[in-house]
């Protein structure tokens, strides 16, 4: 199946826009997702050995993800457990429904493996999606996997009020998912990154635990620019705030160096890079926040997972669960099945008994 995608299937996606090839994959699942036996069929071509793992309280069937951004508005839940993901984290989400930043949008740098995106949130609003959770709850479609989402802040919303709004969304959005990420580090909001300082970050998980009566767990999710001095500065926030753990990391401002005409045209638009070209930087913060923490702050490593092998690198780095985004774009759907294959085989060679044993044993 991964020589059909990437003979034919990303051939034809690759010749569209990238963000009406983002529209139209998502379309495709969403159809699935209407109905128990297509489900079952893709399940049956694309779905994952388990490889379970428990973190912050819940049990994940395996330990690979989708990424924010993919499916901003809940439109596809059951599918991507079909499709063999061990969890999902839907959105960014924000409190006020906004239509992002104007297209073009989102950018491919193919030889690379990389994309750059500068979407802005683009969402149907916390109301909006609660609506379609509670829709897929009652219809008896709920995945078995946890089921996450990515919390922003509303463009319209000043950086001053940013607790209240990011709490708006939580109150509308707490029973239905099994844990939330707060994204204070997407490079594509202005000023939003300045919510990554301790103060700020501080206040907004004030306010979140001030609506959290059922204990869902909540995380954080840094970007790749930080100096390791500022993610210490996070970390000291966990224990007085509950934070569940680190999502490292978001997508990176910087751009790795080219010669490569086309290649430097592209790196010019201004975004978050994912891909390839994070792999490294992500899986540096991985390690570092492990290592502060003495392992004890569960990591979900993100960031240029196209192999077995990156996202073994990231959990011997100190990651428990891992995420993909840019790797099932250029990879196909039979990523997550290779992957999930890949680390069981790993174990095995390895010696190590369960998944979690491997967490943090590259350092």
């Amino acid at each position: 199946m991964g020589w059909l995608h990437k003979k034919i299937i990303r051939p034809w996606l690759f010749r569209q826009d990238s963000e009406r090839a983002h529209n139209q994959a998502v379309k495709s699942l969403a159809r699935v997702s209407r109905s128990a036996l297509a489900c079952g069929l893709v399940n049956a071509i694309y779905g994952a050995p388990e490889l379970p793992i428990e973190a912050f309280g819940l049990r994940f069937p395996n330990p690979v993800g989708l990424a924010a951004g993919m499916d901003k508005h809940a439109a596809a839940v059951p599918g991507w457990a079909a499709l063999g993901f061990g969890f999902t984290e839907l959105g960014g989400v924000t409190w006020h429904a906004q239509p992002g930043n104007p297209p073009p949008r989102m950018f491919r740098a193919i030889p690379d493996e990389a994309v750059i995106n500068r979407m802005g949130f683009n969402n149907s609003g916390a109301e909006a999606v609660a609506q379609k959770l509670a829709g897929w709850k009652e219809s008896g479609r709920w995945p078995a996997h946890p089921v996450g989402i990515n919390l922003g802040k509303s463009k319209i919303t000043p950086l001053e009020t940013a607790a209240e709004d990011y709490r708006n969304s939580f109150r509308v959005l707490r029973d239905l998912a099994d844990f939330f990420v707060v994204n204070v580090s997407s490079p594509n909001t202005p000023n939003l990154r300045q919510l990554q300082d301790k103060a700020a970050l501080d206040e907004i998980f004030a306010a979140l635990q001030s609506e959290n009566s059922t204990g869902k767990p909540i995380l954080v999710k840094v970007a790749p620019d930080l100096t390791f001095e500022a993610l210490d500065e996070i970390l000291a926030l966990v224990a007085p705030r509950n934070i569940a753990g680190i999502v490292a990391t978001n997508t990176t401002i910087s751009r790795p160096p080219t010669n490569d005409a086309a290649l430097q045209k592209i790196y010019a638009e201004t975004g978050g890079l994912s891909g390839r070209p994070l792999r490294a930087r992500s899986t540096e913060i991985t390690r570092h926040l492990y290592r502060q923490t003495n392992g004890q702050v569960p990591i979900i490593g993100v960031g240029g997972i196209f192999s077995a092998a990156d996202a073994w690198e990231k959990i011997a780095a100190g990651a428990s669960l891992v995420q993909v985004y840019t790797g099932l774009v250029y990879e196909g759907p039979g990523l997550i099945n290779k992957i999930v294959s890949g680390l069981r085989g790993k174990l095995v060679a390895a010696g190590f008994r369960d998944l979690k044993s491997a967490v943090g044993s590259g350092n």
